[in-house]
């Protein structure tokens, strides 16, 4: 159901952002170009009567590059929009928030990680809360409440028969996507091409912006080839060799594009007594609709062939499973199981003690033989797995056996 160009999407982050607000010196709002940072921050500063101010506009970027403790010394208390436009103002921030350490004296966006990434310095420890902004959920497209899907799966909370309705819109909602500008898009090719120069953009001008990259074309061909990769076990030599680079300015190129929230290694799960688990990680795109558009892949195309349909459902679910995550600032990385006889589960989450396990199907019907990844998981945790979903394009929640279920893909939202 597409957006209204005029429609507010009410946000599950904006209670987290206010939260902090109250007791952290500095927050940062982090999350991908159009996701919504802007939107939120402004929105949060007037409400709070914050100074706001974007990064994006020159005059403000190049007195915040040229003078960046002038710039914060006439800020009382302020939103500073795409932060990573002017890595010096981290310092000048800290030491504004150690002269006066009131709380919520800073919002501050950025399109990058800036903890994880180099113009991110360890000085703002102890002083910060960061808080990630994802695109849209289906539960804030839906206008519903955050959801309970994980809370209710390391719990085994699920009944053993519901009839709960097949999925509405399915493979529309994995080809769209979720940011607010291609959804608003009622054409299937206006949205594609709008993601495609999205993307394209991103590689060719933010890239460059934030790093020396010595190729301006080899973040766009690489994420070409990430995109047909997207799911499947990672090999940096292999994405390598038809760039004509090495395995280590590979490494480095998806560790940017996943600092500007593109894409995200998965790795897998493992215990040193599991000698025979494989470790590589696989790689999935954080956004089902970037995914399609850069796979060429239509609405006609998952009807035609389900099981291509496959990898961007699953591309889809896992963007789900991070918001989740995010949103409830939960401890737990979202991970994958794959043994050396290739028996594997799609997502394995590790929280408060219990492992949950999902794979992911895009027929209608499930299998017996859909549960035998979740059922190795099973034998290698004992009593610590939670339980194992069988995520499908079905009508029905249905247990079918000792901690195992069969449901629509809907509850990771409803």
């Amino acid at each position: 159901m597409p957006l209204h160009p005029s429609q507010m999407v009410e946000r599950h982050a904006e209670a987290s952002v206010r939260a902090a607000l109250d007791d952290t010196r500095i927050v940062a709002l982090v999350g991908p170009r159009q996701s919504g940072k802007t939107t939120l921050a402004r929105k949060i500063a007037a409400d709070e009567a914050m100074d706001f101010v974007t990064l994006d506009d020159d005059q403000y970027r190049q007195f915040a590059n040229n003078d960046p403790t002038g710039f914060i010394r006439g800020l009382e208390r302020a939103a500073i929009d795409e932060i990573q436009r002017a890595p010096g103002l981290i310092l000048a921030l800290k030491l504004a928030a150690d002269e006066d350490p009131r709380p919520g004296r800073f919002l501050i966006t950025g399109s990058v990680d800036l903890f994880r990434g180099a113009i991110s310095p360890d000085s703002l420890a102890g002083r910060v809360e960061k808080i990630e902004l994802l695109p849209f959920s289906q539960a804030e497209i839906e206008q519903c409440d955050s959801p309970e899907f994980l809370h209710r799966a390391v719990a085994g909370d699920f009944p053993a028969l519901l009839e709960a309705g097949r999925t509405p819109d399915l493979i529309e909602r994995v080809l769209r996507g979720s940011f607010a500008e291609a959804i608003k898009r009622k054409s299937e090719s206006r949205r594609a091409a709008w993601l495609r120069a999205y993307a394209r953009s991103l590689a060719e001008h933010d890239a460059v912006e934030l790093t020396r990259i010595s190729r301006k074309d080899g973040l766009w061909t690489l994420l070409e080839h990430a995109a047909a990769n997207a799911g499947q076990l990672l090999n940096l030599t292999g994405m390598a060799a038809p760039l004509g680079v090495d395995a280590k300015t590979v490494d480095r190129w998806l560790t940017l594009l996943e600092h500007m929230f593109v894409v995200r290694r998965i790795n897998a799960w493992h215990r040193n007594k599991r000698k025979r688990l494989i470790k590589a990680p696989k790689l999935h795109f954080l956004d089902s609709g970037l995914l399609a558009a850069m796979r060429g892949v239509g609405a006609k195309s998952p009807r035609r062939d389900r099981a291509g349909f496959g990898a961007l459902l699953e591309g889809f679910v896992f963007a789900e499973l991070a918001k989740i995550l995010g949103r409830q600032q939960a401890a737990g990385a979202i991970r994958h199981y794959r043994d050396k006889d290739q028996v594997e589960v799609d997502f394995v989450i590790e929280r408060d003690g219990k492992v949950v396990g999902i794979e992911v199907k895009a027929g209608m019907t499930v299998k017996p033989g859909d549960f035998r990844g979740l059922k190795r998981l099973q034998n290698a945790t004992g009593s610590e797995f939670a339980c194992g979903i069988v995520l499908h394009d079905g009508e029905r929640i249905q247990r079918t056996g000792d901690r195992l279920y069969a449901m629509p893909v809907s509850l990771l939202w409803t």
